[in-house]
Order: structure tokens, then sequence, then C-alpha cells
């Protein structure tokens, strides 16, 4: 490749003589090594790296990608081992040739499977008849993305939405529960979604009214809009559902004052039997939806989606209530209680705060949803990484061979930046994976949390909303472009594709819509973490303030030594080089950083407005507010490349690291090059030559690119499909799969 100089915008040269290996895998550059709190070094290399090797030795590929892997894997190598294992079967891989009972009956039957590699106990904590391995869980769903999504929604849904709605909002009278539903004793569903009721849960139509007189909450779906809609195991397998209601009690502070004062006035409600009432907001509740037999509990009813764009292992329905009658203990009860009298208590006096700390113990789902996306998007690169080593399409010339589809440039390009960004995810997912199994096993309630540990949680729970919705997104746009890239084949179903993106697409707004868990990442940010804006809403968060961004609070990681070292000896930008990684974080830095400035400049006026004109100025400024939450993923997905990095032992291993992080930073310049020519960050020249460098890079690993995919440690035979034949071992369709009326 070339090796680009970037010293200095005003270099005559820009670049130079191509340069390339002969002698040995890789070669090396000028480097410093910086250390990290751990005694992982980095190697900061300033200047290009050269070109890696065209032909590496089948020994150092092997041997560079079990490096590559090591760090992939994460902090739960031993999980992902063990679904490696119950992947390893050719029956888990999901069949096109079923119809819809076949396929969700199937899933059923491998959620049994799932049972038995032990993965459910890690959901659960040691007092609950599990190991509280959190970390281990949340990585073997994830490793159920590789090869069957509805499986992995299936697996989700069972264990980490009502499992974990049972397990971390009840109490030990829910014990019972826990444990059937951990062994699939009782298959249930999580019950929050209603078709006029989505993102914006605090406003769910569904009530659960409590009546003294029985000790019982009565539950309703009082509109059509308030039916429990796409529903995980609902429409054939759940028994049970953690249902999610507005809680109405009988009104202590106007029951009194009943005869007085009529409930509009009193800003209370009334029930059937006349008595006053009051919503205390939304709640979950443990309910019976279905007899052992399959057949609808009375006041219960059940409709079923039926086929949707993908997922068909997954009972998708609906769920009605026309006053079904659950006994006062079906509360989930953790964070707030009903007594007999039907007097309410929670150690949590904000109704907001009490909310959002709900909420916060549910994260797990969304956390799950974006990595197995990411597994999704992973599988679907080496597949199509793999057959262009293997596909040959258009010679140079008669006399020559034609080219593997791989040593076409635009094929590269296609390509490699996706697996540079996966790369990328996966690093920051595993950190993300690693810090909410540090929380869990801190061992405090919520409720006890100091001011410092409030923090902690709002910042796990945005950056679980913004990797959700940074992997669903690549997910959708990777597995699209590895399905082109693979021509008529990758349209085939029997060569996995085309389900891999019909099954992923929802994940892009289940679990939480991308745009609105953009927007509660960024706000998170903008707000840095701060405790008063907990429980606000953007009217509220508006008035708070928004001026002092240059002292946002960064939580601190492991990496936090790397990262301020590079960010300490960043010197004069016009004197730097691009491949400097000091440089790197500095222009990533900028861009997050001067987006929330000018946000906050475009929300201050709204500080002195009523809500109905500050809500206008907020809605005009959602875009920007969506800049700032794209702008803080890539930052943080660069600062994950840089803590890899530094835990690679092998020097090779490194060189290739290096520049699989240099496509993804340049990837991210070039995406965004007219807003840094806007800031006058970059000049045009810079621009020009980072798109260079960026094709220089793709040149350089596409040799690598087989070692690159094979690092993820996906089990061959997921991607063992027909489209991998080689030419001397292709078999005629029409042998392998006669037409009607052919013969043998």
């Amino acid at each position: 490749m070339r090796i680009l100089n970037f010293m200095s915008p005003n270099n005559s040269e820009n670049t130079t003589e191509n340069t390339a290996t002969t002698d040995s895998s890789v070669t090396s550059s000028s480097a410093d090594g910086i250390a990290d709190k751990s005694g992982n070094k980095f190697r900061r290399s300033t200047s290009a790296p050269k070109t890696l090797s065209t032909a590496p030795t089948a020994e150092t590929q092997a041997s560079i990608a079990k490096a590559l892997q090591a760090v992939l894997d994460g902090d739960f190598p031993e999980a992902r081992e063990e679904t490696r294992g119950l992947l390893a079967d050719p029956d888990i891989l999901p069949r096109t040739d079923l119809d819809l009972e076949q396929s969700r009956a199937r899933t059923t039957e491998h959620l049994q499977r799932v049972l038995e590699c032990g993965m459910p106990k890690h959901a659960f904590r040691a007092d609950q008849g599990g190991t509280g391995e959190t970390g281990r869980c949340l990585t073997s769903i994830e490793m159920l993305g590789h090869a069957d999504l509805s499986l992995m929604v299936k697996s989700g849904v069972q264990w980490g939405l009502f499992g974990g709605a049972v397990g971390n909002l009840g109490t030990e009278r829910h014990q019972e529960m826990v444990g059937k539903l951990m062994n699939l004793e009782a298959l249930g569903c999580f019950a929050m979604t209603e078709r006029g009721h989505g993102s914006d849960v605090q406003q769910l139509e569904t009530t659960a009214t409590y009546d003294a007189e029985t000790q019982e909450f009565i539950i309703n779906s009082p509109t059509a809009s308030a039916e429990k809609w796409f529903i995980g195991n609902a429409a054939r397998d759940g028994r049970w559902a953690a249902v999610f209601a507005q809680l109405i009690v009988p009104d202590a502070k106007n029951a009194t004052e009943a005869d007085d004062a009529p409930a509009a006035e009193s800003g209370a409600t009334e029930a059937s039997s006349g008595a006053q009432t009051e919503s205390q907001g939304v709640h979950c509740l443990l309910v019976r939806i279905r007899e052992d037999d399959g057949s609808p509990i009375d006041g219960v009813r059940i409709g079923d989606h039926g086929h949707k764009g993908g997922l068909k292992g997954v009972d998708n329905g609906t769920i009605s209530f026309d006053n079904h009658r659950v006994p006062r203990e079906a509360l989930l009860n953790r964070f707030a209680d009903v007594d007999e009298a039907g007097n309410y208590t929670s150690p949590i006096e904000n109704p907001n705060r009490r909310f959002f700390t709900m909420l916060g113990a549910l994260v797990r789902g969304r956390v799950t949803v974006g990595a197995a996306a990411g597994a999704a998007a992973r599988t679907a690169l080496d597949i199509a990484v793999t057959y262009a080593n293997l596909r040959r399409q258009f010679a140079p010339d008669d006399s020559l061979p034609e080219n593997r589809l791989i040593e076409h440039r635009w094929h590269r390009l296609r390509l490699i930046p996706r697996v540079a960004r996966a790369y990328g995810l996966q690093f920051a997912t595993n950190k993300l994976i690693a810090r909410v199994h540090e929380l869990d096993q801190r061992g405090v309630e919520p409720t006890e949390y100091t001011k410092e540990q409030q923090a902690d949680q709002r910042e796990v729970e945005a950056h679980a909303a913004a990797l959700k919705a940074a992997n669903t997104a690549h997910a959708t746009d990777t597995i699209q472009e590895a399905r082109e890239a693979c021509g008529g084949a990758g349209y085939m179903a029997e060569n996995l594709l085309t389900t891999l993106k019909a099954d992923s697409d929802v994940f892009t707004t289940f679990e939480g819509d991308n745009v609105v868990m953009m927007q509660l990442a960024a706000k998170e940010l903008m707000t840095g973490f701060a405790k008063e804006l907990g429980g606000l809403n953007p009217m509220e968060m508006v008035r708070f303030g928004l001026d002092s961004f240059g002292n946002l609070l960064r939580r601190r990681t492991a990496a936090d030594a790397l990262i301020q070292n590079l960010v300490d000896t960043f010197s004069d930008s016009e004197e730097t080089s691009l491949f400097d990684p000091a440089y790197q974080i500095n222009l990533l830095n900028e861009r997050e950083d001067r987006l929330m400035r000018s946000l906050a400049r475009r929300l201050r006026p709204a500080r002195k407005m009523d809500v109905d004109e500050a809500a206008k100025v907020v809605d005009r400024a959602q875009d920007h507010l969506l800049a700032v939450g794209w702008a803080h993923v890539d930052r943080i997905i660069f600062e994950a490349f840089v803590e890899a990095e530094s835990k690679l032992d092998s020097e090779d291993a490194q060189r290739v690291l290096e520049q699989v992080r240099l496509v993804y930073f340049l990837s991210c310049i070039v995406d965004n090059a007219s807003w840094y020519l806007e800031q006058n960050l970059l000049t045009g020249t810079r621009t020009k030559a980072a798109r260079a460098a960026l094709n220089d890079l793709v040149d350089s690993l596409g040799p690598w690119s087989q070692t690159l995919v094979d690092a993820f440690g996906i089990p061959d035979h997921i991607t063992d499909l027909k489209l991998m034949e080689g030419y001397e071992a292709m078999v005629p369709k029409y042998e392998s799969d006669p037409a009607a009326g052919q013969e043998g």
C-alpha cells in the first residue's frame, strides 16, 4: 500500500511509493507503548502502517485469528465456548421448509437444549437457585444470535424478559415461580407493549385496580388500544405473563372527602363501587393467562399475530383482559407494595424515580437484543467474506485466471469497513456486558444506591440504549450488504442470509425503538448523568439548564489511563498525523463535544418559554440530539478498540488489529467529512487523503479478510452452506434438488 504522510497538511506530497512486504507476515512501524492501570500496553504508532503480507501462511493466519478471537470473546470466554458447543449441532439452525406451527414447536423444543447447557441459571441470583453470573448469561444469549434468532428471542423472552421481571421486580413470595420458569415448568410472556403505546411506557392504558374486599387486583383492557401487542410466547406457549399496568388503589387522602368532592376536583378517579381511587403509575403483576391445557383463563382473551416478516419460530400474540382477577400477591413488589387494606407503600418516594428504577432492573433485555443483532451481523460477514475468497469473477486478461471477489477493491470497500465496525461494536458490547455484570455483583438494592451508584446505573442504561441502536442498525445495513455481496446465491434461503435479514429486521424497533434509544442515550450524555435529571421530562430537562457541558461527568473504566494518556499527549493538529491515535481520539471528542455545545445553545431559549412553545424548540432540535448520540457511539467504539489492542500479547495480531481500527476511524471521518469541513477541523486535502488511506487499508487487509472473520469463532457448520461449494466440488442442482418430473 502507499504510506500516506499526514504530518502536515502543507506537505507537497501526500503519498509515497507503494511499499509491500514479502519476507514476513506483517511489518512494523515506529511506535511508542502506553500502559493502562492493568499493565496492558497499547502500541501507539504515529506513522502510516505498511502493507500486510499479501500471502500470509496458514499457520500465521490461524495464530492471529486465535489471538484476535481471545480479545473478541471478552470477559466471558467460557460462556462463549459453552454456547458454541450447543451451536455445533447442525440441527440448531433454522429451517425454512417448516410451516408456522412446526417452526414454533421446534423452537420451543430447542429451549430444552438451551436449558441443558446451563445458561438459564446464570440469569438468576444464588438465593433464587441460580449462579448470579449475569455476564455469562448475557453472553450466551448473544451467541444464539449467530445461528437462530428465533431461539435467541424465545430464550430472551423466557429467561431474560419474563424471568427478569419476576426475578428482579419480585420478592421472596415469587421465589417458587422463579424456580419454575428457570426450569421451563412455567412458560411466560413479557406483556408491556400495547397497541397504542410502545415506547411511551408511562402512558400504558391497561389497569390493575385493587379490590380491598376480595384482596384482588382486577385487570382490564379499557380500550382497543390497551390490548397487549407483539407479545412473544403469547400466541401458543405462554401460561403466565408479567403484565405492566396502571396500578389503581384506594385514595387514602380523599377517602374521607369522597362525599363532599367529586373525583374531577379531588384529582382522583372513581371505581365502579363509588370509592375514591388513584393511580400509582405503571407497575408489574404476575398473571396467569392460560390453563395447563392451553385454553385461556376466564377474563383473558388471546390473539395470534400469525406470520410476521421473520422470526417464524416465535409465537407473537395479543392479550386483552376483561375484569380478570388476580390475588394481591401477584404484584411484583420489590419497589412497591399494597397491603390488605389497599394502602400503597414504596421505599422510593418520587414516582418518576420509582418508574425508572423498575425499568433499570430490566436493562438486560436491551443489552441482549443489541448483542445478538451484532452476532447475526458477524455471521453474515463470515458468509460474505468467505464467499468472496472463494468465488471468482472477471479476469484482467484472457490469459489470466479470474479474480476472486475479494480482489476487487469495491468488494473490499463494501465488506472490510463493516467487518471493522463489527469488531468495534463487539468490543464495546463486551465492555457493556462486563459493566452490567460488575454492577450486579455489588448486590446493592437499587433503593439504597448512593449518588455515584445511581450515576453508574444511569450510565449503563444509556450505553445499553445507545449500543442497542448501534448494533441493530449495523445488523440491518450489514446483512443486506452481505446478501448483495453474494449475488443471487445470497438470495437463496438455503444460504441463511435471507433468514438472518428477515429475523433481525424487527430488532431496530423492539426492546426500544432505535430513535427513542438514541435520544435516551443523548439525554443522559447531555445532562452529565446529573441526579437532578434522573426523573425529569424533556421540558424539565430544558429548564434545569444545559450550560455545564465542559464539565460533563465521564465515568471511569479500566481503559481510562490509556485514553487519558492519548488525550494528554495530543499536540498541535496542524502537525499531527491522522494515523496518530491521540489525534484520532481528539477528532472524535471534538465532534461529540461541539455537537453538545451547539445543541445546548439551540435549547437554551426554551428555558423561558411555556411548555407548548418549549416543546416545539425541543422537537426542532431532535435531529441534533440524535447526532449527539451517534457521535458518542463512534467515540466509545473507538475507545473500546484501543482497550482491546492493549490486551493483545501478539505483536503481529496488534498490527493487524491496528489496521482494523484505522479502517473504523477513517470510515468515521469519511462518513462525516462534511461536518469536519464545516467546523474547520479538517481541510479538504486531509479528508481527501483520508479516503485514499481507507482505500489503501482495505487493500492491505484484503488477504487477511478470512482471518478477520475466522476470529469471530462461529462454528464451521453454520457457514458451511451451499454457496461455499468449491468449483471442483460443485454438484448440479438437477442432481441435488431435481425439479418435478426430472428423472434422477
